[in-house]
């Protein structure tokens, strides 16, 4: 197992236990919470989005750190955490598989970092072992972040962490057999839920990684890229799906869904159309949502990498219901 802490991990500490108790009711409602078995107002905020929803963008702000290719994203209090995956060397793909894989595992780190709301870095962990370098789309239950390393390629093998949000402590919880994309841990029931590579597969485990359910995702609008516990058994999934247009040049389409997680169907749908300095779909990766105070919604998105000319930019949009 490897893991590495940097930067000011003592006094990081001591500022999350300052807002571990605040993290359930902070100015916008994250969709990490606990409540009652009304649906969750993120929820509630969703269900009201159609394709005619008006996003503003109400603040951009320049990551000034190496953020490499990042995938997944949640808020405890005044702190937000960020996946990242470092690709050293590519997967290449094999002309025929080789024992039972399309390409090669490549080598990689993969990074949790640890970030204010104005997205200054305050905390660099470094998470993997060995082929599984590639973190995914990451949750929090309120005390500890839950994040899945997994080989970058499909149908390989992960290994889910959870992480402290005190003490920063990582902890390996349990070991799947095949590509986990992103998981979602369930307060009320202690149910971990996952998505596979292309969030193709559906996945319930136990806190031991005991397989529970697996169903094959109903919808085939986009592939989810990262997810989210709302209250009332929900999961809030957002994600991407590339297209080529006639002329051949490409074209994302991103997307936000709400899942029952009882039976994993499809509550509600609707695309995303907004983009970033790169040219990004706003969901194509990292993707935070919380329901406004009164009515709305707040995405809080990360769709740029490091490598791009402007770098990764924290894009945070707000919509409101026409009256």
């Amino acid at each position: 197992m490897r893991y590495v802490r940097t930067l000011g991990v003592t006094a990081l500490a001591a500022a999350l236990l300052g807002t571990v108790a605040a993290s359930a009711a902070p100015a916008a409602r994250p969709g990490g919470g606990h409540g009652t078995e009304r649906d969750a107002p993120v929820v509630e905020a969703v269900a009201k989005l159609d394709r005619n929803s008006k996003w503003e963008l109400v603040e951009k702000l320049p990551l000034d750190f190496e953020t490499y290719h990042p995938q997944g994203m949640t808020r405890v209090g005044d702190r937000l955490f960020l996946s990242s995956v470092e690709v050293i060397e590519p997967p290449v793909r094999y002309p025929e598989p080789v024992d039972g894989y399309d390409r090669s595992p490549g080598r990689g780190v993969g990074h949790l970092f640890v970030l204010d709301l104005k997205g200054r870095l305050l905390e660099d962990i470094t998470l993997g072992e060995g082929d599984m370098y590639h973190p995914g789309g990451i949750d929090t239950d309120g005390r500890s972040v839950w994040v899945p390393v997994a080989e970058y390629r499909p149908d390989s093998a992960a290994v889910v962490y959870r992480v402290d949000v005190r003490t920063l402590k990582v902890t390996e919880e349990f070991r799947v057999d095949d590509h986990v994309g992103g998981v979602v841990p369930e307060p009320r029931t202690g149910k971990v839920h996952g998505v596979s590579w292309g969030s193709r597969t559906l996945y319930t485990w136990d806190r031991q990684g005991r397989q529970i359910q697996r169903r094959t995702n109903q919808s085939h609008f986009v592939d989810y890229q990262d997810c989210a516990y709302a209250d009332s058994r929900k999961m809030l999934c957002t994600g991407i799906t590339g297209f080529k247009n006639a002329s051949g040049a490409d074209f994302e389409l991103g997307g936000i869904a709400t899942i029952d997680l009882r039976t994993f169907d499809i509550e509600h749908e609707v695309p995303v159309q907004l983009w970033s300095t790169g040219g990004h779909v706003a969901t194509r990766n990292p993707v935070l949502l919380e329901a406004l105070r009164g009515e709305g919604l707040r995405m809080w998105a990360a769709p740029d990498d490091g490598a791009s000319p402007a770098g990764t930019e924290l894009l945070v949009y707000e919509t409101r219901p026409a009256s």
